[in-house]
């Protein structure tokens, strides 16, 4: 058997706590007057904290001292921490408990690589953190996405080449970064917004085992 590297992002493919963050961002950014859209919010998906504040604050022309700065990020953070600690199995989206369990029985990688600091928490939230081989998060790279370090370091601890590797991400930065790293990209969601992707699924629930049957013996 074949042994590939399967990396998920968190936030939109396995679980969607894409909408806390969204919730969370537009409070803080409506704290210091700036709106924006949920297509701008797009930009902010599988980004780091850092690089959202620094869009938001973009988007308002705003400029803020550095310890205002951490403040917000802070303020922002404990917010989402408020929505994640009430999650349970309940969150996990369609068939990502098929796709995985499909993946463990063919004995392949499975790895997180998460732009999320969180991703340990809300991982043993929904009863998950027991399928992953490989945690790659927030807290353990420098470079968020578009670069494509975390998935570089995800493959690394997988003792897998990244061409061997297949990277689902619902986020332009996340495809972007696969894409840098020589991996297969499978973007979860919209065609027109993950069209640098190799391959896009609505959702796991349209993925069938024959399509990853292929990606493995590819």
């Amino acid at each position: 058997m074949i042994k590939k590297g399967f990396i998920f992002d968190l936030d939109g493919v396995i679980v969607d706590t894409a909408k806390y963050h969204y919730l969370a961002w537009k409070k803080l950014a409506q704290s210091i007057d700036v709106h924006f859209s949920e297509a701008e919010n797009e930009q902010l998906k599988g980004v780091s904290r850092v690089k959202s504040l620094e869009k938001i604050l973009e988007w308002g022309n705003k400029t803020i001292e550095e310890d205002t700065f951490m403040e917000l990020m802070a303020l922002k953070n404990n917010d989402y921490l408020g929505y994640i600690n009430t999650m349970d199995e309940s969150e996990i989206l369609p068939d990502v408990q098929k796709v995985l369990q499909f993946l463990i029985e063919k004995e392949q990688g499975i790895a997180l690589g998460s732009a999320s600091k969180n991703a340990r928490t809300i991982l043993k939230k929904v009863d998950l953190f027991q399928h992953f081989e490989v945690i790659v998060d927030g807290n353990d790279v420098i470079k968020g996405k578009p670069n494509p370090e975390v998935f570089l370091s995800a493959a690394k601890a997988l003792n897998i080449q990244p061409e061997q590797c297949i990277v689902f991400e619902d986020s332009v930065a996340g495809i972007q970064a696969a894409n840098t790293a020589n991996m297969i990209s499978v973007g979860i969601g919209e065609p027109s917004v993950l069209h640098e992707a190799d391959y896009v699924f609505p959702d796991f629930t349209k993925m069938d085992s024959e399509f990853l049957n292929e990606i493995i013996n590819k």
